[in-house]
């Protein structure tokens, strides 16, 4: 069998935030970008498939596949390294400035991909703007106002309401990241990191990755939404609230109790060569 126990689960996450917090800023924001991008990618093909079949829930089905993707790559998504670095903080195998650094690089790259696949995307859903959106732009525009205006109408519970949202989500992401280093097969890493993917998508929690697509995409197609209302409205509360969710629902409440008895070892492993085997 191939299934890891939860305390070498959590030795492999240190090892993993000890691999990421070494990583070159290059390395760091090219792989951010392609994460952001096949998020994006990923999020416009649930919204398509949520489109033609009018069920939401076939899109969350189908959407841990660009997290997959992610995660088989061994790519960088700032979500996932808001439990992974503070591990290596923990554990003496990274500084707070390479934890403050990998976020922000890897922040950058997720945003600047997540951009760059939407301009592309708005192109390809309106001819270069020739023809009006509809079907997935309309989804797209809907999202993007529901995101920030559905929050502002209700001001500081609205604000309240997206950090939650972004804590319950990244507590999921997170999971899907731990439960990707619970097997060495390959079907075993997708199987394992599809399920917690689907469980935040379905319920329409907020992950800052995907809005940093979903938004401005509905800016470019003509939502009514100002690029103050993405930030103060979703993208800072939301992100604040992932790196919440990430930090103590799943990366310090697995330290805690798998990973505290095992500083040394961790230590020990993350002396090898590990930035391959690093995951998002």
């Amino acid at each position: 069998m191939d299934s890891l126990k939860p305390a070498d689960i959590v030795a492999a996450m240190v090892q993993a935030g000890t691999a990421k917090a070494r990583l070159a800023p290059f390395d760091l924001v090219l792989r951010g970008i392609l994460s952001g991008a096949l998020l994006g990618a990923a999020t416009s093909l649930a919204f398509g498939a949520a489109v033609q079949t009018g069920q939401d829930i076939v899109g969350a089905l189908i959407f841990p596949v660009g997290f997959v993707m992610i995660v088989l790559l061994g790519l960088e998504l700032v979500t996932g390294s808001f439990a992974l670095l503070p591990l290596a903080l923990f554990d003496r195998t990274a500084t707070p400035g390479q934890v403050l650094a990998n976020w922000s690089l890897v922040f950058l790259g997720n945003l600047l991909g997540s951009l760059a696949y939407g301009v592309l995307l708005a192109i390809a859903l309106t001819d270069a703007g020739q023809v009006a959106p509809a079907g997935v732009a309309l989804k797209i525009i809907a999202v993007a106002q529901i995101k920030t205006a559905g929050y502002a109408r209700f001001g500081a519970a609205g604000l309240l309401t997206a950090f939650v949202k972004g804590m319950l989500c990244n507590w999921m992401v997170c999971l899907g990241v731990v439960l990707a280093m619970s097997s060495a097969a390959t079907i075993g890493r997708i199987a394992a990191a599809w399920m917690p993917i689907l469980v935040f998508f379905a319920q329409g929690f907020e992950h800052s990755v995907v809005n940093m697509f979903v938004i401005p995409t509905g800016i470019m197609l003509g939502a009514k939404v100002s690029l103050a209302d993405w930030w103060l409205w979703n993208q800072i509360p939301v992100t604040l609230g992932n790196i919440v969710g990430g930090l103590l629902f799943t990366g310090l409440a697995l330290y805690a109790t798998y990973g505290r008895r095992t500083p040394a070892t961790a230590r020990a492993v993350a002396q090898s060569d590990v930035t391959q085997s690093a995951v998002s």
